[in-house]
């Protein structure tokens, strides 16, 4: 893969940007401190903007290296954060990337995490030169499941008790899309 760092992106509605300190206030209030939004997560909600913060300080480190991919998910409509996408696992080997997003709940049925998932596919098939990008959902959130799905990922199967989240151990249902078939399909 040749990485590129977190680049902004561009949809109708969104922009995908990173993350500047400035964003603490409304990724606050806007998901990070909503237990309903990290239920199925790996992380609590934050108690206070204080976390916030520092999840800003550490994001924005991450962006001096270009194997880092944190996108802010903005909706030109209001102009702030209401959400986020990012890589939070990969394999140099199989060239893969594996993604993770959460968005705020007033936002929750727009399509709106899809057609962020849809504007990064392309980026990493074409600029990055990922093989496989993957990502997966508890199977008690299934619209994130229907994220997947509608972003072209396929269905693989069901990893029993493969994974943890605020729930404890659960198991984790897998999707993919590989470049051949992204491209197979935009043919």
């Amino acid at each position: 893969m040749e990485h590129k760092g977190t680049r902004t992106l561009e949809t109708k509605r969104l922009l995908l940007r990173q993350f500047s300190k400035n964003d603490a206030e409304a990724m606050f209030r806007n998901w990070e401190s909503d237990a309903a939004v990290t239920e199925f997560l790996r992380w609590k909600a934050a108690a206070g903007i204080g976390e916030t913060q520092q999840i800003l300080h550490e994001w924005t480190q991450g962006y001096q290296q270009n194997d880092f991919y944190q996108w802010a998910i903005v909706l030109k409509e209001i102009e702030e954060p209401i959400g986020s996408i990012s890589v939070v696992g990969k394999d140099e080997k199989l060239a893969m990337v594996h993604i993770g997003y959460c968005i705020g709940r007033k936002w929750w049925n727009q399509g709106i995490t899809t057609e962020a998932f849809r504007a990064i596919i392309p980026f990493f098939f074409e600029e990055v030169g990922v093989n496989r990008i993957e990502s997966q959902h508890d199977p008690n959130n299934p619209n994130s499941g229907k994220v997947m799905e509608k972003c072209g990922l396929r269905y693989e199967g069901t990893l029993r008790q493969g994974d943890w989240n605020n729930q404890g151990i659960v198991d984790a249902c897998m999707y993919s899309l590989l470049k051949s078939e992204w491209e197979s399909e935009r043919r």
